[in-house]
């Protein structure tokens, strides 16, 4: 990178006013050899889906500021950021933090967040063009924490960036805080079988059971994408999605025009597994599709049968991304109950900033205890795990 021009931060309230093209070639720039994206999440047409269906915006406590670095006429680094209201929809969770502040006197909200709003899925949230890392990441990471301080705002999030990401921004000064997910990975299997044989005798025959038993359920069980995902598939979805997030949340995150967006523009980018049984739809489960990693996002029914929760949100997932030739799958924020299904605990990253010194080494503490624990829980958990611990093991139950 030559370029020596100074660079410009900008703030835009829609992004209707970033050009697609210019976003799309810092969020990912890889698709230029007509792949898809690293991570979906981060695309023009995924934040723009939130953005019109009213997902976000005025109201959601997701207000949008995005922000631009540009150098001459050249959009060179990107961010998805918001004003938050509150702490919903964010899956690396600060209430406590919150609720310290105000008990002390102080306003904790509105805050800012750099994060994709719902997703708890690891990727860049510092959106740079090849070449410009470095540079973009410091000119976003200024122009945040300018806007956060001018405007008097407690506080800064980078919520479920990359490890890089994380480390680069604690070189700047910022809080880095470590939590935990479970991800499946798949280091080149030819098919669930051959996973399979890497659990123990035991996990194995579990596995079997619950795959058995969903299957089981009086229909069948359908994996959806691209063309073959029809509006009415939708229709279905969304009385699924009503139920869990009101179940979850009380009130749904996403609105029914968020999933007529993705129908339009990222059909090609999912993943619906459905069951039919008798001409219905009665469950259902939306994955998002990446270059090298399935994210499973969203499940939810309208009838009751014994494991079809797994089948759909995990097994089909690992299945699809064994066919695809991808090597992981995100299933999500929280669920102890993935690991015996070969979901092993991973590290997630954010990042913070807090205006107020005295609170901020509070936090800093805390953090530092909970990275202890977190490791350590991690360590734990990951010997629960399915998998053989004797290699020489027979592959036959």
């Amino acid at each position: 990178m030559t370029d020596t021009l100074p660079l410009t931060v900008n703030v835009q309230t829609s992004l209707d006013q970033i050009d697609a093209a210019d976003w799309d070639g810092c969020a990912c720039p890889e698709t230029s050899d007509g792949g898809r994206p690293i991570d979906p999440f981060t695309t023009h047409r995924f934040l723009l889906a939130l953005e019109k269906s009213g997902s976000v915006g005025a109201g959601t406590g997701w207000d949008p500021r995005y922000l631009s670095v540009e150098t001459g006429d050249k959009v060179v680094a990107t961010a998805p950021l918001f004003a938050k209201g509150h702490s919903q929809g964010e899956y690396i969770f600060d209430h406590n933090w919150g609720h310290a502040w105000e008990r002390s006197g102080g306003r904790y909200y509105p805050k800012l967040q750099i994060a994709v709003p719902f997703t708890p899925a690891t990727g860049r949230r510092f959106l740079t063009s090849p070449g410009w890392d470095t540079q973009g990441l410091s000119a976003i990471l200024q122009g945040a924490v300018h806007l956060a301080s001018e405007n008097d705002l407690s506080s800064l999030h980078i919520t479920f960036c990359t490890e890089a990401e994380a480390i680069a921004g604690e070189a700047l000064g910022l809080l880095r805080r470590t939590t935990q997910q479970y991800h499946w990975v798949n280091p080149g299997y030819h098919s669930f079988d051959a996973f399979l044989s890497e659990l123990s005798s035991r996990k194995r025959k579990a596995i079997r059971k619950e795959r058995a038993r969903a299957q089981d359920f009086g229909g069948r069980i359908l994996a959806l994408t691209g063309d073959d995902i029809k509006p009415h598939h939708w229709d279905a979805f969304w009385v699924f999605y009503q139920d869990t997030g009101a179940r979850k949340w009380g009130t749904p995150y996403l609105t029914r025009a968020f999933f007529d967006s993705v129908q339009q523009t990222m059909r090609d980018d999912v993943l619906l597994v459905l069951a039919e049984r008798d001409g219905q739809y009665v469950a259902g489960a939306l994955n998002f599709i990446g270059r090298d990693t399935l994210f499973g996002r969203y499940w939810g029914c309208i009838e009751d049968h014994p494991c079809l929760h797994f089948e759909a949100c995990y097994y089909q997932a690992m299945a699809f991304a064994i066919e695809s030739g991808l090597s992981r799958v995100e299933a999500g924020a929280q669920g102890d109950h993935k690991l015996a299904r070969g979901y092993m605990p991973v590290e997630t990253h954010s990042l913070h900033w807090i205006k107020d010194g005295g609170f901020a080494n509070a936090v800093a503490q805390y953090l530092t205890e909970e990275r202890r624990a977190i490791t350590e829980d991690i360590e734990v958990l990951t010997g629960y795990g399915p998998f053989r611990k004797d290699k020489d093991q027979s592959d036959h139950d």
